[in-house]
């Protein structure tokens, strides 16, 4: 199975992460969800493995201007909208290793354990 990583392409971390990928010799397919966007279920299978607060992205600029009573009350399902909403709303990296594991952030050491298990 590939190696997927969803980002937004002029972000940092992506770069770092995707640097890090390259060095390592891991083949991997890269999607832009702030370009291409992301399907609900793929979304959604990220907030049961990892839980919505930390797929949503609430130290991102995207987040922080939402008014406060789009911030209030939130859970998985309004999280899930947002993301949708706004793919920017959503922590970067998600590196999809296959067969329903993912990582979300990007931790040099995380993915070098994480590559060595595939």
């Amino acid at each position: 199975m590939a190696i997927t990583i969803y980002g937004i392409k002029n972000c940092d971390t992506m770069k770092k992460a995707r640097s890090w990928l390259e060095g390592h010799g891991v083949a991997h397919a890269f999607h832009d969800y702030k370009a291409s966007g992301v399907d609900k279920a793929s979304l959604e299978s990220w907030v049961k493995e990892h839980g919505w607060e930390t797929v949503l992205n609430r130290a991102g600029t995207t987040f922080r201007a939402l008014p406060d009573e789009r911030k209030q009350g939130l859970d998985a399902a309004k999280a899930v909208a947002l993301m949708l909403e706004q793919p920017a709303m959503i922590k970067r990296p998600v590196l999809d290793l296959g067969r329903g594991r993912t990582l979300v952030g990007f931790k040099p050491e995380i993915y070098e354990a994480a590559v060595a298990r595939k």
